[in-house]
C-alpha cells in the first residue's frame, strides 16, 4: 500500500497550523485539477504597509504540491512542488547582470536552510521592467523579479519543509530579515 495519500494528508494538516510571521498573509486556493490525483495550493503575500491600508506588496507567491502514487518519470518521484514568487525591485537591482543567478541561489538557499531535500530541480528567474507611455506616462517605472521553480521532494514524510522553504524564499525576496529560531516578529498591524 502506498504511503503517498497519508503523506499528502499529513502535509495538509501541517500547513494549516504552520506558524507565519505577522507580515505574511497566506490562504488556500483551488489547486490545478488535471496534473495529479492529489493537489494542494496556497498563495501568500507580504503587504508593503499596514495590511488594511496597502494595495502594494513587498512579495507575493504561490505554492502547489502535487502527488501521484504512480511514479512520474518527469518528476523522478511521486511528489512535485511548484512555486512562484514575485517582488518589486529597484531599477539598479534590475540592471544587475547577476540578478538571475542570485535569484536562483535564493531558491536553493531557502531549500537548504529549511532542510527541504529535493531532486530534479528546474525553473526560471525573470526580471521584468515596465515603462509607461501616453496617458500612463506619469506613472513611475517599475521593475520586478519573478522566481519560478519546481522540484521533487525526496522524503514524503517531510513535505512541510518544502512549503517552509517557499515561505523563506518569499521573505527573502521581500527583503525581510530572517528571524532566529524562537524569536517572534512584532506585528506591523495598527
Amino acid at each position: 500500500m502506498s504511503m503517498i495519500p497519508q503523506y499528502f494528508d499529513d502535509f495538509i494538516h501541517q500547513i494549516s497550523s504552520i506558524h507565519l510571521r505577522p507580515e505574511v498573509i497566506m490562504e488556500e486556493v483551488p489547486p490545478p485539477s488535471k496534473l495529479a490525483p492529489h493537489a494542494f495550493a496556497i498563495t501568500a503575500e507580504i503587504p508593503s504597509g499596514p495590511i488594511d491600508e496597502s494595495d502594494d506588496y513587498l512579495a507575493t507567491g504561490r505554492f502547489v504540491l502535487l502527488a501521484d502514487p504512480q511514479y512520474k518519470e518527469a518528476w523522478q518521484g511521486e511528489f512535485r512542488a511548484v512555486t512562484f514568487v514575485r517582488a518589486p525591485i529597484d531599477d539598479e537591482m534590475a540592471a544587475d547582470p547577476l540578478l538571475n543567478d542570485v535569484g536562483w541561489s535564493w531558491l536553493e538557499d531557502s531549500l537548504d536552510s529549511s532542510e527541504a531535500h529535493a531532486i530534479a530541480m528546474s525553473g526560471t528567474v525573470t526580471r521584468v521592467a515596465s515603462k509607461s507611455f501616453g496617458q500612463l506616462a506619469p506613472q513611475p517605472d517599475q521593475s520586478e523579479i519573478e522566481i519560478r521553480g519546481s522540484w521533487t521532494p525526496t522524503d514524503g514524510a517531510c513535505l512541510i519543509h518544502h512549503a517552509k522553504a517557499w515561505l523563506a524564499l518569499l521573505e527573502m525576496v521581500a527583503g525581510i530579515v530572517p528571524l532566529p529560531d524562537g524569536v517572534t516578529a512584532l506585528s506591523r498591524r495598527r
